[in-house]
């Protein structure tokens, strides 16, 4: 029996995903119920900057599906949901992630990233474990499963081994410091109360729905409206960057798999250096115009993506504080226990975003000019 099988024959899940209409979370409830109709998920979502209903709303008619807005801080809100939905899994995506804004505004960060995972905590705890309890019941059969990242490992050179499950965490801005804590409330509310966690540390995601001020979004919006490209500092910063639907397919494999109160890491095994991304990406919106002599038409401030030279909106600025060198994962143990592997290559991958950027203005543009 497949594990899609074995799913099928114990019933459909009924999950909770928390900021579903943010970028990673959204592309997951669109996964998630392509690959399983049958299941029901509520995305609870508080619709700050990075939160756009928009990418749910093809969602709105599947009576699987049910959106609410509220935060995750609110915990009896939280209880509501869990107990009036009959929910048995929390997908917890919801975080304050820009880097940049959290070291001009640390506070939303502390708030959501720590305080708000504790307040799901507390609410999955209640339910599923204190309130059967209480009735002299087992725990509800159940799942948490916390999306974290590799920014919790702080920073690699240039020939140390890539992040795996074991490497101490080290956490240098105060983005990656709140998630670093939040993947310690995780943990300790598994070995303390017994409540059945996973968590998933991912390298840089890209694809569709990825909001404007982000490299590989801002590299295109930018080009299309005649703005300078900034790189900081030498541009040689190294991430490792993994399709969006990727990440689904690994915190989908998790969840089918994982080991109950285990962390996996899922990458895309795709170092690449932010100047040479900076560099690809113009590459490839100089190509789209060039072979589609409509976008010169619909965008008509795209004047050096038309005339093929979006490198010259190219320009260098300071490096920000504490800016990691470079990021990679190792996720052999996901490989190896969960039998995960990127379906998507860098190169299907970027042309694929390239392609749904441009097809997508009405998405995007609004959240450019708020």
């Amino acid at each position: 029996m497949t594990q899609t099988e074995k799913q099928a024959a114990e019933g459909p899940r009924k999950l909770l995903v928390t900021g579903g209409a943010g970028f990673i979370g959204a592309n997951f409830v669109h996964y998630w119920l392509q690959q399983y109709p049958g299941d029901s998920v509520v995305v609870l979502d508080a619709l700050t900057y990075a939160g756009n209903k928009v990418s749910l709303e093809s969602l709105e008619s599947n009576p699987g599906f049910t959106f609410v807005h509220g935060d995750i801080c609110d915990t009896a809100l939280v209880e509501e949901l869990l107990i009036n939905h009959g929910l048995d899994t929390i997908v917890h995506f919801a975080a304050e992630s820009h880097v940049d804004r959290s070291i001009s505004g640390p506070d939303a960060f502390i708030e959501t990233n720590i305080i708000g995972t504790h307040s799901l905590l507390k609410a999955a705890k209640k339910v599923w474990i204190d309130l059967p309890a209480a009735d002299g019941l087992e725990p509800v059969k159940h799942r948490f499963h916390h999306v974290s990242t590799d920014e919790v490992y702080g920073t690699l050179e240039p020939q140390d081994p890539a992040f795996s499950e074991s490497t101490a965490y080290a956490p240098n801005s105060p983005y990656s410091a709140s998630k670093a804590a939040s993947d310690h409330l995780v943990r300790a509310y598994h070995h303390t109360y017994g409540l059945e966690v996973t968590t998933s540390n991912c390298s840089n995601n890209y694809g569709p729905y990825h909001f404007p001020e982000k490299l590989i979004p801002l590299i295109i919006t930018n080009i299309l409206h005649d703005k300078p490209i900034p790189v900081y500092g030498d541009g040689k910063q190294v991430r490792d960057w993994l399709y969006v639907e990727d990440h689904a397919r690994g915190i989908e494999l998790v969840l089918q798999k994982g080991r109950i109160g285990e962390n996996y890491n899922i990458g895309g095994h795709n170092e690449w250096h932010n100047i040479d991304i900076v560099n690809l990406v113009c590459q490839l919106m100089d190509e789209a115009f060039s072979s589609n002599g409509e976008l010169a038409a619909e965008y008509p401030t795209a004047s050096f993506a038309a005339s093929g030279k979006s490198r010259d909106l190219i320009r260098y600025v300071t490096d920000r504080p504490g800016h990691d060198r470079r990021y990679a994962i190792d996720a052999r143990k996901s490989r190896e226990e969960l039998g995960y592997s990127p379906h998507e290559s860098f190169e299907s991958g970027i042309r694929k975003t390239v392609e749904w950027y441009l097809s997508n203005p009405g998405w995007w543009g609004p959240l450019i000019q708020g």
